[in-house]
């Protein structure tokens, strides 16, 4: 079955991958909740000339491992070290509240960040702190998967027999598993509680009295576990593009998927000028790919490594899986290329085939990670009788599984089920402020509404038109304006001139 991909900040591994042209109630628990917590191990930061990336020459930082156990919950637990930077504010009297920065995934890497610290506005008020999560690329250990990188490139490839897949990564998950415990791995010590525990023990070792946390997508979890379990240090907290413990992600996503896309596709038809160049639009898009679930659509491409012409068959679910894979700055082309697919133009589709065929392996880097992380705290709470009924829900995109990562493949990668209070609704009166794109299928504005009332101080920031996790987005640093004008006052409603600008986009027509 194919499956979506929950990402930040790289393209997912999926047969779709070559359209990214036309893009991409819990119970509650209290914040202390000392049983839950991970035994306490001393930990120790230890400076290290050698960093994992050129920093550059007028930067003032320190780089160093902190060394912590990778199982706090056995007595024997050998020691893990993970990377982190300590970027010094521009200003000369900053804040004394440092920002501690970790990205999403889970698998991805927080530390290639520190190569432009000039274009975080952070820097400008205090110091700001990257985090690599254990189990990534930076890690020692790190969790990679080349089999894994390797069953993808396969399944990629035209001629592949969609009915070996499961086979192909259950046999691709065993490799890994095997290799890294023969390694002495242990991968029931790679989750979100180790990883909010590495946090609190980094600020312990540091001695910082109080810090601000930046979060974003999968890293939420993180953020929201150390409201919970650790909360006294926190003075506030920014959650761009949340998910909620409570939420089940693997029943969810496909029909995210499509409720996001229809959207897109109101706005355009609200849109005088783009109504009247592709009228009824989504019911014309719509109609195709049921269509095409039942007669795929045929492209031919000749393969550039050796002139030979592979045939891909395209269904639905192949065409509607783009949009995971679009950026903010793709949206106002979605109209203009889905109407180039209606007329037959497929110039587009097919030059991002052939950019499939030129594709390498990669290394799979962070795929244990994230393996042990969603086999342990979404799998087990995940319903698969729900999988089984979305996947074939909706005619549009039959086959379309909504789960990341299907039962067998956990089955064998067999980790220990976390506590059931990680999949429950947490309670703060720590400020947080929350951010979505207008345009995110991977973590809705729903999810960020629902945590609203749970969260006694908080804000709720929506990006007009935008997509995943605004915070990062370099060429319009609005998203972390925001963040900034929060941290520096996170009593207050943040409304920085820049968002006020931010409008629907306007739709290409030609």
């Amino acid at each position: 079955m194919k499956k979506i991909e929950l990402i930040v900040n790289r393209a997912i591994e999926m047969k779709t991958f070559f359209l990214r042209f036309i893009l991409g109630l819990g119970v509650l628990v209290s914040v202390n909740c000392e049983a839950q917590k991970p035994k306490s191990h001393s930990s120790n930061f230890k400076i290290s000339k050698e960093t994992t990336h050129k920093i550059a020459e007028n930067q003032n930082y320190t780089f160093g491992y902190l060394q912590v156990p990778e199982n706090r919950s056995t007595s024997n637990s050998k020691t893990i070290e993970i990377p982190v930077y300590i970027f010094k504010s521009r200003n000369p009297n900053p804040q004394p509240d440092p920002i501690i920065y970790t990205v999403g995934g889970p698998g991805y890497s927080t530390m290639p960040s520190a190569q432009y610290m000039k274009y975080y506005r952070y820097l400008d008020d205090r110091d700001f702190i990257l985090v690599e999560q254990r189990g990534n690329y930076y890690a020692k250990p790190h969790l990679g998967c080349p089999e894994w990188a390797e069953a993808v490139a396969k399944s990629n490839h035209p001629n592949f027999d969609e009915q070996q897949s499961d086979q192909l990564f259950n046999d691709a998950a065993k490799r890994c598993r095997n290799r890294l415990t023969n390694k002495n791995i242990d991968l029931n010590g790679y989750n979100t509680n180790e990883i909010a525990a590495d946090i609190n023990d980094l600020a312990n070792a540091l001695g910082i009295e109080h810090y601000n946390l930046l979060t974003i997508s999968y890293s939420t979890k993180i953020a929201q576990v150390l409201l919970r379990d650790y909360p006294n240090r926190i003075r506030s907290v920014v959650m761009d593009s949340p998910l909620p413990l409570e939420v089940s992600y693997d029943e969810e996503s496909v029909l995210n998927l499509l409720e996001t896309v229809k959207k897109v596709l109101d706005d355009c038809a609200h849109d005088p000028d783009c109504n009247a160049v592709f009228p009824n639009l989504k019911t014309r898009f719509f109609s195709f790919l049921r269509e095409k679930t039942q007669n795929p659509l045929t492209v031919d491409i000749e393969n550039p490594e050796d002139g030979s012409i592979e045939t891909f068959k395209l269904k639905g679910s192949d065409l509607m899986n783009i949009f995971s894979l679009a950026s903010t700055s793709e949206v106002s082309n979605i109209p203009l290329e889905i109407n180039k697919i209606l007329e037959g133009d497929l110039s587009s589709v097919s030059y991002y085939l052939q950019s499939l065929l030129k594709q390498s392996p990669g290394d799979g880097s962070g795929r244990g990670m994230r393996l042990s992380v969603w086999c342990a705290e979404e799998y087990p709470f995940t319903s698969q009788e729900v999988v089984a009924r979305e996947t074939n829900r909706y005619p549009e995109v039959a086959g379309l599984s909504p789960a990341i990562t299907e039962a067998s493949v956990c089955d064998i990668w067999g980790v220990k089920k976390v506590s059931a209070i990680e999949n429950k609704a947490i309670k703060t009166d720590i400020p947080v402020l929350l951010i979505n794109g207008e345009y995110d299928e991977l973590t809705p504005i729903k999810w960020a509404q629902n945590m609203l009332p749970n969260l006694e101080n908080s804000y709720h920031i929506i990006f007009k038109g935008w997509k995943h996790t605004p915070t990062t987005y370099w060429d319009n640093p609005c998203g972390m304006e925001v963040a900034n004008a929060f941290f520096n006052n996170p009593n207050a409603k943040p409304n920085p001139q820049c968002f006020e600008t931010i409008e629907t986009p306007k739709f290409k027509t030609k």
